[in-house]
């Protein structure tokens, strides 16, 4: 990644609001601007993969794995790998980060064509805190890193008690409701692309052969998910 150490000494007009932005959701003064530009550049803005933001999001998702498997193996000493697994899905899966970095203004700072209205409702802002956390571990480190994860978006947006009641199989509750109604429930694959030297999957929810809802993520199971997620939103199925 092409990054100068001194590029933050001569910063415009423009870009001293944009680190001001970029500071007040951080908490703290970055300290190499560039590198949070990269984070925060999706591909349809900047092609070249030392420009956009898909190897740090890759970074990221790795480092918010690790942070967040350990605050569960802290928060919960007694119990078992299924319960911990499944409370990191909870956490982590992109609906999830999604929402999370729409709500603390990752949207407003993200570089992406917005005369693209399909960008504008996807998932992307879950890949861009992704890449964020990335370049909070490359700026920062890992501990800092840590504590940034545990205060800006475990403590501040994940509500443990609340995910513990989460049925994770929302593909089954779909599908009871589905059955119950008559109607008929299938999940279809719309889209296969690679994305950050991985394969992004697009599952649509179709109900009666009328899409509802997609969901995206890095393996078909978690895209399904998603979009039953979604699906039961859009319905109001409690």
């Amino acid at each position: 990644m092409n990054i100068s150490p001194f590029s933050s000494l001569f910063l415009t007009k423009q870009e001293r609001e944009f680190k001001k932005q970029l500071s007040n959701i951080l908490g703290y003064s970055p300290g190499n601007i560039d590198l949070y530009k990269t984070a925060l550049s999706h591909r349809s803005v900047r092609e070249g993969s030392d420009e956009n933001n898909e190897r740090l999001e890759f970074l990221g998702d790795a480092i918010l794995s690790s942070v967040v498997a350990h605050f569960l193996f802290m928060k919960y000493p007694y119990k078992d790998e299924g319960f911990l697994t499944e409370m990191r899905s909870k956490m982590v899966n992109r609906h999830q980060l999604n929402s999370i970095a729409i709500k603390i203004g990752l949207k407003k700072i993200t570089f992406f064509n917005k005369t693209d209205q399909s960008l504008k409702i996807s998932q992307i802002f879950g890949n861009t805190l992704e890449a964020l956390v990335g370049a909070v571990y490359l700026d920062r480190g890992y501990e800092e890193t840590n504590k940034w994860v545990a205060r800006h978006i475990i403590n501040s947006h994940l509500f443990l008690k609340d995910l513990e009641e989460v049925d994770i199989n929302l593909k089954n509750k779909l599908y009871g409701w589905a059955n119950k109604n008559g109607k008929s429930l299938e999940f279809e694959t719309i889209e296969e692309r690679v994305e950050g030297g991985r394969k992004l999957f697009t599952i649509g929810a179709f109900i009666d052969q009328q899409l509802v809802s997609e969901g995206q993520a890095f393996n078909k199971k978690d895209a399904s998910q998603i979009a039953a997620q979604k699906a039961i939103e859009i319905l109001n199925i409690t």
